[in-house]
């Protein structure tokens, strides 16, 4: 799934594209990404872009006052053409949802792998009108997030653990399940660590663990082509999707814990003083 910083590196990347440009046409092949039906996907045609947002994993394209706004989801991405087919896109078996084209006959196609079809597209006119954006978290990146705001969020979610707080989308607005396994690896916490049980220091260091590895993550993806940014985000974890490798800080071998639909790493040693911790799926399947 793209998270923060895929997302905002995908923002940079259309906002150099798309402002000043205007959209000549969209495609819209699978019918059921559009989640709007007030204001039509028509009302783009002929726009100039003016502006390219990003509202935790939302990307929000101003198009003269009528705005494109989309969430990649689970299985989502964008792929940049600078040439577009000239034959108009048909609904089918394919990854393809929506497709954008530019005057000057460049675009990006929004593409879903998989049967889950979660990716979201809503034409509105004004952002504030897609409903999930007014549910957000404060953004990790925005300079009114200091280590008192991250503080009074712990407090708030009592024993809730650490990295169900850091994913939910209503506390913290851009960080999925890879970062949240590589912010609580780089700040030597246990996933399962019930938020409102932190000392200060542990606070402090989720606090810099937060702005480090997301502003690093941003640092080496902004600036590259929409297509290089999946193999980028791969190459810098650390724990995540990385389970029987050894921990490049102190050589443990990390672990994982399954659920149903997803799974956390962590590295025993530098998170959880060396005890693995409980899965609970393996431990149910074993009973």
């Amino acid at each position: 799934m793209p998270e923060l910083p895929e997302v905002e590196a995908l923002r940079s990347f259309l906002q150099q594209r798309l402002v000043g440009a205007t959209i000549a046409r969209t495609e819209l092949v699978a019918f059921s990404a559009l989640k709007t039906f007030q204001v039509p996907l028509a009302a783009l045609h002929g726009a100039e872009v003016t502006q390219v947002r990003r509202y935790g994993k939302f990307i929000a394209i101003d198009g003269g006052g009528t705005w494109l706004v989309f969430h990649l989801a689970r299985a989502g991405w964008l792929t940049w053409k600078d040439a577009m087919p000239a034959k108009p896109a048909r609904p089918g078996r394919g990854p393809l949802s929506l497709r954008v084209v530019l005057a000057d006959d460049s675009g990006f196609d929004l593409t879903e792998m998989g049967t889950q079809r979660k990716l979201a597209v809503y034409v509105v006119g004004d952002p504030s009108e897609v409903a999930m954006l007014s549910t957000l978290g404060p953004d990790p990146l925005a300079d009114s997030f200091d280590s008192d705001a991250l503080a009074a969020i712990l407090a708030r979610a009592g024993r809730a653990q650490l990295k169900g707080v850091l994913r939910d989308q209503r506390v913290i607005a851009g960080i999925g399940n890879a970062y949240s396994d590589e912010i609580l690896h780089a700040a030597k916490l246990s996933p399962f660590k019930p938020s409102n049980a932190l000392s200060h220091d542990e606070q402090q260091r989720l606090f810099e663990a937060i702005k480090h590895e997301l502003g690093d993550a941003i640092e080496r993806s902004v600036g590259r082509a929409a297509k290089e940014l999946k193999g980028e985000k791969k190459i810098g974890l650390r724990v995540h999707g990385r389970t029987g490798e050894p921990c490049g800080v102190c050589g443990t071998t990390i672990a994982e814990v399954s659920f149903a639909d997803s799974s956390l790493q962590y590295c025993p040693g530098c998170q959880t003083g060396g005890k693995p911790l409980a899965d609970r799926r393996m431990s149910r399947l074993l009973k």
